[in-house]
């Protein structure tokens, strides 16, 4: 990688590796550790390639899918992680509902197969219309739809208190659990 490139390179994670970081937590099932893993092998593919990259965050997002799409197709058995994080201690009492809703979500999603976790991070994290989660997973829409209908099925199972909790963090738009 020449100097311009390793430039660009680095002004690109210092910009967008929190956003990144964001989602690969999410698709890890809220383990900050699995998701900077995951992370950091996007970055490594993506530093090798960065020449030929011409939509450097859709490339890194795609490898961020396609990795842990791959991490569910293995045969190894998949650990459970039961992780109770209490709010911070400087949590002001009106931020409750936001933590609680959080704290539910990141249990609830962490439950839900790494499929499952994918379709419902890519289509309401990301806000992605079907034929983009399709292609990005390498499957059919029709696949994307399913599974978005059984996860959804799945998280009013797992965690019903979700529609009882509402959203109070500026900018955030629940998304609507209906039975």
């Amino acid at each position: 990688m020449d100097g311009q490139a390793q430039n660009g390179f680095r002004e690109f994670v210092e910009n967008r590796s929190s956003a990144l970081l964001r989602t690969a937590v999410l698709l890890s099932g809220g383990d900050r550790h699995a998701g900077e893993d995951l992370l950091q092998n996007a970055l490594v593919k993506a530093a090798g390639r960065w020449h030929r990259i011409e939509d450097p965050e859709a490339y890194v997002r795609q490898v961020l899918y396609r990795q842990q799409v791959s991490r569910w197709r293995l045969k190894w058995p998949r650990r459970e992680l039961s992780v109770a994080e209490p709010p911070d201690s400087g949590a002001r009492p009106d931020d409750s509902a936001a933590a609680d809703l959080r704290l539910v979500m990141r249990g609830a999603l962490a439950r839900l197969t790494a499929r499952q976790r994918a379709v419902l991070v890519l289509r309401y994290f990301e806000d992605l219309p079907e034929a983009d989660v399709a292609r990005i997973l390498g499957c059919s829409v029709g696949t994307v739809r399913s599974t978005t209908h059984r996860s959804l099925a799945r998280l009013r199972t797992l965690a019903p208190e979700l529609a009882t909790l509402t959203a109070v963090e500026p900018g955030f738009t629940p998304v609507e659990v209906r039975p």
